[in-house]
């Protein structure tokens, strides 16, 4: 039986959710999802030098769940820019941390 839904945090939301490589009509490109989460996650360790520790604190979630988020989201941005792909930005199961 699964466990209950712990809700991870986001305390940003992206202002543009679509990337795409130039020159590139968009209905040629293949597409790579990420979600809200994933990109919080790059936020908060690539961007913002926290560790996956202090990270998954603000996210409200363990340790290794904020590691599979991370290595999720790092390995579809590869994809992406690698393999000429467009990227957006959408769903997750996430809540918008306030203050």
């Amino acid at each position: 039986m699964p466990g209950r839904f712990k809700p991870r945090w986001v305390s940003w939301q992206p202002g543009v959710t679509f990337y795409k490589p130039a020159g590139v009509p968009a209905r040629a490109l293949q597409i790579v999802n990420i979600t809200v989460e994933e990109l919080e996650a790059i936020r908060l360790t690539d961007l913002n030098q926290l560790t996956q520790e202090q990270a998954a604190r603000q996210m409200n979630i363990s340790q290794p769940t904020f590691n599979r988020i991370l290595t999720s989201a790092r390995q579809k941005i590869a994809d992406a820019l690698v393999n000429g792909k467009a990227i957006t930005i959408e769903g997750g199961r996430y809540v918008v941390k306030q203050g």
